[in-house]
Order: structure tokens, then sequence, then C-alpha cells
């Protein structure tokens, strides 16, 4: 098997992070898991699925025979006749966008599972286009792959942290460090989001419009949704409105949380709040930050449900009374810490005390970008974001 692709981060001046050479997170697990099973990879388009796949491949190219896209008509066309290399290891790109992908992956397995290992990557998430019942049940391992964060990348400095909020964790503007290249993606991956990816899944007729909604989403980051408003200002019913919400969900552009409900609270039950994949969208400093926390939290969720098979949950916490902390995580439906977000670092939020003394939740985080950090309270924490990462143990 290959050495894993690197990453390397140049020493420049726009460049905080130092020149290193760094392995993907999911890696490890990957090599592990083709000894007994197929891995789908799923994640956002452009946050370095094929590059990682690739990486078990020689030459880790994407012009390797065992490499078959299906966006690629030759691709196809091996893929449907079953015309598949003799190669150890097989990536398959994009195959969910046919609809029988499931049937035609589970034939390629129980055939050729003692000679062949397969990574099956998809831009959507494949748990969502089964086209039916799960056929493959049991044969693979399903992981989401996220962008950079802050332990991936080993972040050390308030600097490193500023560069990846402004941004971003997705590899290219990440890399390129640059205000206009980042400017360009950003127009490209949303407009190849609803004409690509979207297109390729899901009979619409208003492709412009949900690409007007996605465009009005990252002002509405951290605050509850309202998808009744949303409806009214673009002029469509409720329940086009949320048809279209789930499937910007569904092809890993935005993501929502729902309400924690304790016993003892008065807690909001119906509105969800919105976060985006990519956080440099985000139209506010406060909002970018929130919803970086929010990404770093669910990509820890993420994994430790993907590989470790705990039942991992994301929540906010709010009362009627409007009183809120940013994030509650729970494992197994117990709450593990609730963490919220400051941009200051001297005062603790008086919400923290109130929700501590009502609910069961043991350890209460308050994380901001400045350096102090102290206990005020039994329980409860107020340290920087970076050092939040690294003594949690975030990925």
């Amino acid at each position: 098997m290959s050495k894993m692709h690197r990453y390397t981060f140049y020493s420049q001046s726009k460049l905080p992070i130092k020149q290193s050479m760094h392995k993907r997170y999911l890696a490890k697990e990957i090599k592990a898991l083709l000894k007994s099973k197929m891995v789908f990879l799923g994640g956002p388009r452009q946050v370095g699925k094929t590059t990682l796949s690739l990486s078990f491949l020689k030459p880790a190219t994407p012009s390797n025979e065992a490499y078959l896209n299906w966006d690629d008509l030759i691709a196809k066309k091996k893929i449907k006749t079953g015309e598949l290399p003799n190669k150890s290891i097989i990536v398959l790109d994009e195959i969910h966008k046919y609809r029988g992908w499931r049937n035609l992956v589970k034939g390629f397995y129980d055939v050729k599972k003692e000679t062949q290992k397969f990574i099956i990557t998809g831009s959507a998430r494949l748990d969502h286009y089964r086209r039916g019942g799960d056929s493959l049940l049991g044969r693979y391992r399903y992981l989401r792959m996220h962008p950079f964060s802050v332990s991936e990348l080993k972040a050390r400095t308030q600097n490193d942290l500023n560069q990846l909020l402004k941004f971003g964790g997705f590899p290219e503007p990440f890399l390129s460090a640059s205000e206009k290249i980042w400017r360009l993606w950003q127009n490209e991956r949303l407009y190849r989001l609803v004409n690509d990816d979207i297109r390729n899944l899901e009979s619409l007729r208003e492709y412009s419009s949900i690409e007007t909604l996605a465009e009005t989403l990252p002002n509405r980051v951290g605050s509850p949704l309202s998808i009744s408003a949303l409806a009214e200002d673009l002029e469509f019913n409720y329940r086009t409105i949320e048809n279209w919400i789930q499937i910007l969900e569904k092809v890993y552009y935005c993501f929502r949380i729902l309400p924690y409900g304790p016993p003892k609270i008065r807690a909001v039950k119906k509105e969800k709040k919105l976060y985006l994949w990519d956080w440099s969208a985000c139209e506010t400093q406060g909002a970018k930050f929130e919803n970086l926390v929010a990404s770093h939290l669910l990509k820890y969720c993420h994994f430790q449900e993907d590989t470790q098979g705990y039942k991992m949950e994301l929540f906010f916490l709010r009362d009627t009374d409007k009183r809120e902390i940013d994030f509650v995580v729970t494992q197994n439906k117990k709450p593990v810490f609730a963490v919220e977000c400051k941009n200051g670092e001297k005062y603790t939020s008086k919400h923290i005390q109130y929700f501590k003394e009502r609910t069961a939740i043991p350890y209460f985080y308050q994380v901001h970008n400045g350096k102090k950090d102290y206990t005020p309270s039994q329980g409860v924490r107020i340290l920087p974001f970076l050092t939040f990462c690294k003594e949690l143990d975030l990925v």
C-alpha cells in the first residue's frame, strides 16, 4: 500500500502554520476498515475525499485505473458493465448518482471481496440515497469526512486560529491563504453544489431559488431558524422551504441542531439552529466563531459515532425565557458537556450557573479567542478555544 498522501503547509508570511507534513485524520481508520469491509466516505464536495482515497493507490493520482469516477464517461461504462481493473483497492467516486448503485456495489463486493477492497466516496449523504432498503447492511462502514480543524492541523497560536476562521477548513482556500482564491472558490462551490450535485440527485423545478435560499442562510447562523420567515421572504410555502433545507443538508451545505430539553427546564421544543459546513461564509465574526465551534463539535460527534459506535448528538439549550447555552454534547442520550461561545474572556455567562443548577450536565465550558484560563466555580471553566480543543482531544 502506498504511503499516505500528505498536505504541505508552506512557510510563507501569509501562512502562520509552519511548514509540516500532515495526514488526514481518517486515514488510519480507513486502512484498518479495509481489512474486513468496504469504506463509504461521505462529506462536502472539495473537502479532500478524493485526495484521501487516492492515497491508498499507487500511483496516488486520478489517472490511476483503479480510480473510477461516475462523472467520467469511460469510467461510468466500466462501472455499469462490471469491468473493474485487476487492482487490490478500487475507488468508486460519486457512484451514488446512479440509481441502482447499492445493488451494483453489493455485487462487486460479494464476488470480489477476497481479492479486492473498495472505497466508495460521495458528496451527498450516502445514507440518504439508498433507493430502497439497505441491501449492503454489514458489508460497509460509513465515515463522514469534515474540513480541517484546530486539532487536525495542530494549530498552536492565535494567528493559526485566525487563518482557520478567515479561510475556513476546506483544503483549497485554506492552503492558498488568498482572499481572491477564497472568493472565487466560494462562488464556484455554491454554483456547482446546486447545478451539479443537487441536479443529479433531486428532481426540482426551482434550482435558482434553492441557490437563493442557500445565499440567505449565512446571515441566519446561530439563531433559531424560522422556516415560516424564510418562506415569507422567498415567497414559497413552508413545506417547500423545509424540503430545500433538507436537500442542502444532504449535500453537506448546512446542518441543523435540535434543542436539548432536560426535565426541569422549560426548554424550547421546535425551532432548530442552523450552521454551515463552511464557517468562513458567515457574515459576522461572532457568527463565524460560533459556527467554527459548532463544526468542531459536530466533527467530534461524527468521529466518535463512526469509529467507536457511540450514539453522539449535538444540541443547543434554550428556555422559554431566552436563556441559552450554545451547545450540549450527549453520548448515548446522556449529557457529557456544554459549550458557550464568547468573544470576551473576562465574564462568565450568567446562564451557565442557572443551567448548571437545573440540569445533569456535568461540565460547562466557555470558550473564547483570548488567553485567560480559569475556573470560576466547580464544573465551570473559561478557556481559550485552542486549549479546549487540545484538552478535550477533539479530532
